[in-house]
């Protein structure tokens, strides 16, 4: 991957815990590594091919002094999502903020924060089988696409299907979706539920009827054994109606445990 530098720019804000440094403000010196593919402003010499460094520096200035925040954690993390959700073809971005001033009192350099962010690529099986299926899904994902830090790629095509487990209820309507995201899986986790919260969904009843469920099926290539958001998702390969959704939008994805396609994992039998 190709990558944009800007080295040691000089910034001067209000950020600090302490109150002087919020009045009186002070220096900070900003490096930014980009991540982006750079090959077409190589080939045709063309700024529009090109992410405008000049342009940049000068966005990052102004989202930099906007707010004061307390903590240059804070003030990076502004910066890293700036970046990320205004430039397109920007992948990744490596961020060290320096504050040379900092009231330490004792010989250093400076302290700095070091952070990398980058967009990460999910799949959600949606389902409902309460009210209005269809809008409580299109809520679902709309959510998804509103979010700073989520954006929605593509999405199949709605099926209806069975109940599994408990019987004793509605047809679901079932679909995937693809997103970009920031979010680590955690918290990509926890969005989720807060959306199915927002939307009124209830966990009274174990695979009982719900007006929305989100789950995680793949992120990234990621394996994990977290009980918060085990990865891939554990049920997915036994299950038609997440198969044929994603078999629809992403038919070559692997699985990372099973090292097959979607294809493949629809092929199966045994799967309901």
């Amino acid at each position: 991957m190709d990558q944009l530098i800007i080295k040691d720019l000089e910034l001067f804000a209000y950020h600090g815990v302490n109150q002087e440094e919020k009045n009186m403000g002070q220096k900070f010196i900003l490096e930014a590594i980009i991540d982006l593919d750079l090959s077409s402003a190589g080939e045709n010499d063309q700024i529009d091919s090109a992410l405008n460094y000049a342009k940049l520096c000068h966005e990052l200035q102004h989202t930099f002094t906007d707010y004061k925040h307390d903590l240059i954690e804070r003030a990076a993390t502004v910066l890293c999502d700036y970046i990320l959700t205004h430039y397109a073809q920007v992948k990744k971005v490596d961020i060290t903020l320096k504050k040379p001033w900092a009231p330490i009192h004792l010989p250093l350099d400076y302290p700095a924060v070091r952070l990398v962010r980058a967009w990460h690529k999910a799949y959600i099986a949606l389902g409902s089988n309460m009210g209005d299926k269809g809008q409580n899904i299109k809520k679902a994902l709309d959510y998804m696409n509103k979010a700073p830090h989520t954006q929605l790629v593509r999405s199949s095509s709605l099926i209806v299907t069975a109940p599994v487990g408990y019987t004793d209820q509605d047809n679901f309507l079932n679909g995937v979706c693809e997103i970009k995201t920031t979010l680590s899986p955690t918290k990509l986790m926890d969005f989720l539920l807060d959306i199915e919260n927002t939307l009124g969904r209830t966990r009274t009843l174990h695979w009982g009827p719900r007006t929305i469920d989100l789950d995680v099926l793949y992120y990234d290539d990621c394996i994990t054994d977290d009980p918060h958001i085990t990865l891939p998702h554990p049920r997915m390969a036994e299950r038609k109606f997440v198969l044929e959704p994603l078999n629809e939008i992403a038919p070559y994805a692997i699985h990372p445990l099973l090292k097959k396609r979607t294809f493949e994992l629809i092929k199966d039998t045994d799967i309901v």
